[in-house]
């Protein structure tokens, strides 16, 4: 089965170009370092490396404590972080510098990946979430390097649709060496699958301090801004915004401020001209502050996130309007940001659940209903001064998920990285 696999990936490398090329017509820099999408690489090796793979921002931001932790235990070793998009790569230079050595991962051609582990050798893997790779995780068993899922989530949906190919899916799971899941029914989904072990760690996102500098940032646009009602959109998706400002139509008080932070940043410009045609008084943040007349500020930055939600009394979070499944909330709680989500969360959806039932969240079910609630929390201010206590509480209550995934991969690495 991965040999038809491996060939379907050949068949259709054609598209995957296309797909650089017309990804790069926005991002320039998906045109670069082309050659480690396919295992060439240039970078000097050190003697011990420990391999990290974040796919992309969240994954990469994620990561922080987990790859923390790994250099305080291993500190002989040079940790690799990789991962499959320019925004994850810059993603990376901002929180780590030149802690870590970044390369991208190569699309998964057996020859690719077997060029990976020639010129890296790690000692050991560790997967972020739900990257699973069959050639991967097949040619790192052959070498007999440990590969590890942390921070391991696997939702129902995504569950039946490895089943539907389990000859394929199979083998990779139990090519796993150990799996940290996010919760108990990752866990049982994730070993229904062939995973072994499996334990149940936690959210590593629980764990991520927010930059003191971000949320000293976020206060002084808060002194700035004064005393006007601010409520943030953060990382809303294609076809959101729109959304989200029919929901702005509705909230009943005149100065409010709406902060709109698109999640990606190839469309800022998209949504900088919808701002337009709709006739809404908008500054960008790379322009500068919002003015006393300002409707919207469009939040056209990246790595500001939490200072967004330092400034904002309430944030929606976006992804969760449409069926795309949501975004997390964790760091709005870690700010003390109360916080609204759509009907829409399978993709955290564990965690959304834990937020509303700790009094931190609330679900609305469309545009106008996310319209009015905003109108009625920045109104009653007792019940968002309730709020922002429960998101405290909520974020500090579930921490610890690095400790216990790190105790975790020093237990399965054995000698391996020693």
């Amino acid at each position: 089965m991965r040999l038809i696999y491996s060939l379907l990936l050949y068949l259709i490398t054609p598209l995957i170009w296309l797909r650089l090329l017309w990804r790069g017509r926005k991002q320039p820099e998906y045109r670069q370092n082309l050659g480690e999408r396919y295992g060439f690489y240039r970078q000097p090796v050190p003697a011990k490396l420990i391999w990290v793979h974040a796919v992309s921002v969240g994954e990469t931001r994620a990561a922080q404590p987990l790859i923390e932790g790994l250099l305080a235990r291993w500190p002989e070793h040079r940790i690799l972080l990789t991962g499959m998009t320019p925004t994850g790569r810059e993603a990376g230079r901002q929180v780590y510098g030149d802690k870590v050595i970044q390369a991208y991962l190569p699309y998964d051609y057996p020859g690719a990946v077997a060029r990976f582990f020639r010129h890296f050798s790690p000692a050991f893997g560790v997967l972020m979430e739900t990257e699973l790779w069959p050639n991967l995780l097949a040619a790192g068993q052959c070498r007999q390097v440990p590969i590890f899922l942390a921070n391991a989530r696997l939702s129902a949906r995504s569950a039946r649709g490895y089943a539907r190919f389990s000859a394929l899916a199979g083998p990779a799971f139990a090519a796993l060496s150990g799996v940290a899941a996010q919760t108990s029914g990752d866990a049982e989904r994730l070993a229904g699958l062939g995973a072994s072990p499996v334990e149940v760690c936690g959210n590593l996102k629980f764990d991520v301090t927010p930059s003191a500098e971000k949320i000293d940032l976020g206060h002084q646009w808060r002194q700035a801004i004064g005393s006007r009602p601010v409520w943030l959109a953060a990382s809303t998706r294609e076809g959101e915004e729109s959304l989200v400002l029919d929901a702005w139509r509705q909230v009943a008080i005149a100065d409010a401020l709406l902060v709109l932070v698109p999640r990606h940043p190839q469309r800022f410009t998209e949504v900088a001209g919808l701002l337009q045609q709709q006739g809404v008084k908008s500054v960008q943040r790379s322009a500068g502050l919002p003015t006393a007349d300002t409707q919207v500020w469009l939040g056209d930055s990246m790595g500001e996130m939490a200072a967004y939600f330092a400034l904002a009394d309430l944030a929606f979070i976006g992804g969760s309007l449409l069926p795309l499944g949501g975004q997390n909330l964790i760091e709005a709680a870690a700010c003390d940001c109360p916080v609204l989500v759509g009907p829409h969360t399978f993709n955290f959806k564990q965690a959304t659940e834990d937020a509303i039932a700790a009094g931190a969240a609330l679900r609305v079910d469309s545009p106008e209903m996310l319209g009015l609630t905003v109108s009625r929390l920045l109104v009653g201010k007792a019940e968002l001064s309730a709020m922002r206590v429960a998101a405290g509480l909520f974020a500090r209550a579930h921490q610890g998920a690095a400790e216990r995934m790190l105790a975790l991969i020093a237990r399965w690495t054995g000698p391996a990285a020693r």
